[in-house]
């Protein structure tokens, strides 16, 4: 029994020696494969904290290199997906709802000023114009009975597109069996194309230059929900029969729509279709507001004013104006002002080409 005692001993040291080889040789696994960029060999190996990897060119193919990125936004980063457009590029134009309306003609609202400034700004013209007349192009001109103006002075475009007979005109009528003007621009060339509701046939040819539709021209599309807009499927807004017919340019839009102009001549400004128009020769009916035009007289005339307004902001130059003293002398349902109930307008766009 006293010999066992230093055998025990001894076992038990040399076991924990042999543990604490074991445990060092597995520190240093360990350490090895969470630290692949420490270098196994040389003097300072395994002491002190892990040195930065060297920059420099890439170490020879035999060696492998493991390279940890950290995460994060780096200097210099990329910018986003959407840079701001530089000056001056192509900027989408805004969706306009109403048109801009002028101050008042008087520090009041005042119908007597604002009749006073609606009725000298149509009875002026603006720009000169010296050739109105279809006959001056030696065609086969009709004399019509009203006077349905345009200008075919040779500054403007549309006597150079009558005479290459590329020339354009829609006609906007209810009814109205006056078509001598456009008989008339169409023997002398043009493309004409006149909207009547009340034809029979969805589209009838007349000679070799004259078309009629039966559609009406209004200033909103109608909405097959609603039921009693489809008693109206006829009716169309000016642009989407544009879009419809595949045609870019009117070179010349007539109007005689009894009272609906200004609700049309209003879409045609907030939709931008104006701008696609070389000139307009409206009648404009001014011994009611119009419809769909509300409010009391004042704040109407002041609506008119406006509109014609928006047309001159496009380039639009009022060049002939005619008073029908044919018809009733009235103004918003008065003997008032001297004036008539009934005027035609002509402008022409000094921007068309």
């Amino acid at each position: 029994m006293p010999t066992e005692r230093p055998l025990r001993r001894g076992s038990a040291f040399r076991l924990c020696l042999l543990s604490a080889a074991l445990f060092l040789c597995l520190q240093l696994g360990v350490r090895r494969s969470w630290c692949p960029e420490e270098k196994p060999r040389g003097p300072a190996a395994g002491l002190g904290p892990p040195r930065a990897p060297p920059r420099g060119p890439p170490q020879p193919p035999g060696r492998r290199r493991v390279t940890y990125v950290r995460s994060g936004r780096r200097r210099g980063a990329e910018p986003g997906c959407c840079p701001p457009q530089p000056p001056g590029g192509p900027r989408r134009k805004a969706v306009r709802w109403h048109i801009d309306l002028q101050p008042w003609a008087s520090p009041t609202p005042s119908l007597t000023f604002e009749a006073l400034r609606f009725l000298k700004y149509i009875s002026t013209s603006q720009i000169s114009c010296e050739r109105m007349n279809l006959s001056s192009l030696g065609g086969d001109a009709e004399t019509t009975k009203k006077p349905w103006s345009v200008c075919l002075d040779e500054r403007f475009g549309l006597v150079h597109r009558i005479r290459s007979k590329q020339c354009r005109l829609y006609s906007l009528g209810l009814g109205n069996d006056d078509n001598q003007f456009e008989v008339s621009m169409a023997n002398s060339g043009c493309e004409v194309h006149r909207f009547d509701p009340s034809i029979k046939s969805a589209h009838i040819q007349e000679g070799r230059h004259l078309w009629y539709h039966r559609l009406s021209v209004d200033w909103r599309d109608p909405n097959p929900a609603i039921a009693a807009h489809r008693l109206h499927s006829n009716t169309k807004k000016l642009g989407t029969i544009l879009n419809e017919f595949g045609h870019q340019k009117i070179d010349v839009l007539k109007a005689d729509v009894e009272s609906a102009e200004w609700k049309i001549l209003e879409n045609l400004i907030l939709e931008d279709v104006v701008e696609q128009i070389g000139q307009l020769v409206f009648e404009v009916h001014i011994h009611w507001p119009g419809f769909e035009v509300s409010g009391n007289d004042s704040t109407v005339v002041r609506y008119w004013y406006s509109l014609l307004r928006e047309l001159e902001l496009k380039d639009f130059r009022l060049f002939h104006t005619y008073k029908d003293l044919s018809k009733p002398q009235m103004f918003l349902k008065k003997a008032a002002f001297n004036a008539s109930s009934c005027y035609t307008l002509s402008w022409v766009n000094t921007r068309w080409q």
